[in-house]
């Protein structure tokens, strides 16, 4: 069996407690490569940027885990030297950026694969199945987690281009634009901004999805016990995912919980696009976030420091 040698761009904490184990325990896949400006990786070249990795050691793919902001120009570099690329969420900073990789990538005849983590946790594919026959009366959202402990001094989260509260709050809006079997839309927004900075830290969007009503709380400063939880009312009753959807719990039936797979999953799914030469490109949580900027009452709070 073909292993594909890939390289990986960016070594801070998702990459080192999420993508590393994940590419070591998938034998499509040989970790060849790392480019990094600060981080280091034992027992493989490693490049401080990403065309000098590329010059310097024989890819197949490139998998970026980089702050979306100038993420476009460094995917561009890798898919314009033929190599197949995956892009950690959200895969751009924009999408006018991930629209033109998605169309460079054509040209070149490579697979894009925009990953979005949180679809891959164990309740969200029987979740869209039991979801796609019913009729949906209501959605509730509530995303609350800490950001000093998730982000410790990453400042770019909250600098433009850094999404603030919407970079964990993606995830819930991949989640939902999955498992719902007609389109979610923003009918209106509010943002907490701190002074000084340009995410917010705080977000309330109202949400449609066909003729029901739904809402989502996302909030950057939840201490003690986190919060990741889903709920969609219907016809035959409440869906509930919890613990970022690993944990489904369907009306009359008993909770289920897997452990967590999220990145396996992912580079499985990776290394079947490359094989099929086929791509995956969605952005319909990014244009959510995108619609919610466009959209909301922006409030100016308290300065933030981590």
């Amino acid at each position: 069996m073909h292993r594909f040698r890939l390289g990986l761009v960016g070594i801070g904490k998702i990459a080192r407690d999420q993508h590393l184990p994940a590419i070591s325990g998938n034998d499509r896949f040989e970790l060849a490569a790392i480019a990094s400006r600060h981080g280091r990786v034992d027992g493989v070249p490693n490049y401080p940027d990403t065309a000098a990795m590329i010059a310097g050691t024989e890819l197949d793919a490139v998998s970026f885990c980089t702050p979306p902001e100038g993420r476009h120009d460094l995917a561009r570099i890798a898919i314009a030297a033929g190599k197949h690329v995956m892009l950690e969420k959200p895969p751009a900073a924009t999408l006018s950026e991930i629209e033109a990789l998605a169309e460079f990538a054509r040209e070149k005849d490579v697979t894009l694969f925009t990953s979005w983590h949180s679809r891959e946790a164990a309740g969200v594919g029987q979740a869209r199945a039991w979801l796609s026959h019913r009729e949906i009366r209501a959605v509730r959202i509530d995303w609350r987690e800490d950001i000093r402990r998730w982000h410790p001094g990453q400042e770019w989260i909250l600098a433009p281009g850094g999404f603030g509260v919407f970079d964990p709050g993606i995830n819930a809006l991949s989640i939902a634009t999955a498992i719902l079997p007609a389109p979610l839309f923003v009918e209106a927004a509010t943002m907490d901004v701190p002074m000084g900075r340009a995410g917010p830290l705080a977000a309330e969007l109202q949400l449609r999805c066909g003729d029901a009503r739904g809402r989502a709380s996302f909030d950057f400063l939840q201490t003690g016990p986190q919060t990741w939880d889903i709920e969609v009312d219907t016809d035959a009753g409440t869906l509930r995912l919890s613990l970022g959807g690993s944990v489904l719990q369907l009306p009359g039936e008993a909770e289920c919980t897997e452990a967590d797979q999220e990145y396996p999953r992912l580079y499985a799914r990776f290394a079947e696009f490359i094989a099929n030469g086929t791509s995956e490109v969605d952005v319909r949580p990014m244009r959510l976030v995108a619609d919610a900027f466009l959209l909301a009452e922006r409030r100016e709070t308290e300065p933030f420091s981590f």
